[in-house]
């Protein structure tokens, strides 16, 4: 599965449970470890454990098995790396602390939700 698909799979799943200010970083060549992180925020621990299981129930059902996943015991901040994709499912506390966002200092892709262009390029 190429990137793109990848991201517009993983970002159906988050929408489809209701997750909140989803933010997707370009980190390639910039970071070893992925190629992009999507953020995204839950309303309750309950429900950042439930994106994060609905993005790994998604993802398996297409065949992309996740490396692994973190965080589900706590609620607070759940990781699900999907290897050239990490998925960072927070509270609204744990997402303004830790502002992923400002500590990568790139610009998020914009999500227009009009057309694939925000995700244009991606391979």
């Amino acid at each position: 599965m190429q990137s793109k698909q990848l991201i517009e799979l993983v970002r159906n799943a988050l929408e489809d449970v209701k997750a909140r200010d989803i933010e997707i970083i370009d980190v390639r060549g910039k970071s070893s470890i992925t190629d992009f992180m999507m953020i995204a925020t839950g309303t309750s621990k309950r429900h950042v454990v439930s994106l994060a299981q609905a993005v790994s129930d998604k993802v398996k059902a297409e065949g992309v098995e996740p490396l692994g996943s973190e965080g589900q015991s706590d609620g607070d901040w759940v990781l699900v790396d999907l290897g050239e994709l990490v998925v960072h499912v927070m509270m609204p506390d744990a997402r303004s602390y830790y502002d992923l966002e400002r500590l990568w200092q790139f610009d998020p892709i914009e999500d227009d939700n009009e057309s694939d262009s925000n995700v244009s390029g991606l391979s």
